[in-house]
């Protein structure tokens, strides 16, 4: 390799991720088994067909999407999406067209638009949810008037979601009505907002009347690109008035290749959440090694989830920390997750005919429910919490919120805050901050325990 044919990589190595100068720097290589005497013919067509799927940052002076599309126009870029949430705009471009995008002075950053995966009973009562289903000072809290956007696989209309899918919108194939071919943004949904019509009321989200609004990023693999991630965290950020969107579920990740201040999917996020949306975001399925918190997780504003496994009993004293659940601290050296929800073996909704359908059918619990694992199912749950406490609370800004799940939460003895963060989270606990205290129940019969979104038997 000549250094004189790299040399506009190191001049602009500050302007380009790790991943894209690897990429861009294995177009110089020579080729194996090719002579000396054709190396340059080889490397001139590499650099010249070798496409790049990129994410280009422009400075923010150029804040109007009319200017950044100009400048794109102007360097020959062929826009695949506006992104403007963070002044930018994927594409695809040769090594030979990033060369001359690079070098430009209005082009402050340029990612690798690399791929992001979906990441895969009882738990409703661990979590305190059913105590503010029940009757406080003459309300009962449900979700009811809060939604609730899932960045996901889609959602399938299955009956426990009946009226509730306020709005849906495919970024992945434009269709206009809901739909899941993947499976898992259904899961989520269920693990939300599912009401148990399909259960006689057994199997519940925290928030079985929060609204719901689909948004498909995902393909029927549960795979897609970051700047289709962004594209939908930007739509939420700019309609969450018009849908009444509250909170935001992405149980989707990549690995954390840079930090979350260079991060474009954490830059999107953060303005969500700036906008007054809360966060959730699953910390990732790698655990129990530590330092494996997935991008856009490594966040430290936005709610980052892991995953509890509560062996199939409402009492939290047997619980722990799933296996899976991906650990801190961070690319940073920030200690997440932020919090736990349980995520083993969760029984939540089936979309018939999904690829997660068809691919085992030994996770199918009965003809409307299925069983997965993951922090994408603890993610869900979470949001589930906020809703209800956005419902006791209309008021409360998205850090607040999170304040007082992390004040709230209930501690594991035996981990770490990179294991656990604040622990365990207590819908209820949380809530007592903003509800008037209850009546104490004289009644001579106890309650009935109410039995919601169990865990399945082992």
């Amino acid at each position: 390799m000549l250094f004189h044919h790299v040399k506009w990589i190191r001049e602009n190595r500050f302007k380009m991720c790790t991943n894209l100068k690897k990429q861009v720097m294995s177009d110089y290589k020579p080729a194996k088994f090719v002579p000396c005497f054709l190396q340059g013919l080889v490397r001139k067509l590499k650099k010249k067909w070798h496409k790049h799927q990129v994410i280009i940052q422009f400075d923010p002076l150029f804040r109007e999407a009319g200017e950044v599309l100009t400048l794109s126009s102007m360097l020959g870029v062929k826009v695949k999406r506006e992104l403007g949430i963070i002044y930018a705009v994927s594409a695809e471009l040769s090594t030979e067209q990033l060369e001359q995008v690079v070098q430009h002075v209005s082009v402050v950053k340029v990612w690798h638009d690399y791929e992001v995966k979906a990441l895969l009973n009882i738990a409703t009562p661990t979590v305190g949810a059913p105590e503010l289903w029940q009757a406080l000072d003459g309300a009962q809290y449900t979700g009811a008037g809060v939604t609730v956007a899932v960045i996901d696989t889609g959602i399938y209309q299955h009956p426990d979601l009946a009226g509730r899918i306020t709005f849906f919108k495919d970024f992945v194939g434009n269709r206009t009505v809901a739909y899941d071919d993947n499976g898992h943004g259904t899961h989520v949904a269920g693990c939300i907002a599912g009401d148990g019509t399909s259960s006689a009321s057994k199997f519940r989200g925290p928030a079985p009347r929060a609204g719901l609004v689909g948004l498909k990023v995902l393909d029927k693999y549960g795979s897609g690109n970051i700047s289709t991630i962004i594209d939908a965290v930007q739509w939420c950020r700019d309609n969450r008035e018009q849908h009444n969107i509250k909170v935001a579920n992405l149980s989707l990740g990549g690995t954390a290749e840079q930090s979350y201040k260079e991060d474009p999917l954490c830059l999107a996020v953060e303005k969500l959440w700036r906008s007054g949306v809360v966060v959730c975001v699953a910390a990732g399925n790698e655990g129990p090694a530590e330092k494996t918190i997935s991008s856009p997780a490594i966040d430290p504003v936005i709610i980052t989830v892991g995953a509890s496994n509560d062996f199939n009993s409402i009492d939290i004293n047997d619980d722990a920390v799933a296996d899976f659940s991906s650990r801190g601290p961070t690319i940073d050296g920030l200690a997440k997750p932020d919090l736990l929800t349980p995520g083993s073996n969760i029984i939540s909704l089936r979309s018939p005919r999904s690829q997660l359908d068809k691919s085992d059918s030994a996770f199918r619990y009965d003809d409307n429910y299925t069983v997965l694992s993951g922090t994408s199912m603890a993610t869900p749950i979470c949001c589930g919490v906020v809703a209800l406490l956005l419902e006791v609370k209309p008021e409360l800004s998205p850090d607040q919120v999170k304040e007082r799940l992390i004040n709230s939460c209930r501690l594991f003895s035996k981990y770490s805050a990179y294991d656990q963060g604040a622990g365990l989270v207590n819908a209820a606990a949380a809530a007592q901050v903003v509800l008037p205290p209850a009546e104490p129940d004289v009644s001579d019969e106890p309650d009935e325990p109410v039995e919601m979104a169990n865990q399945a038997t082992e």
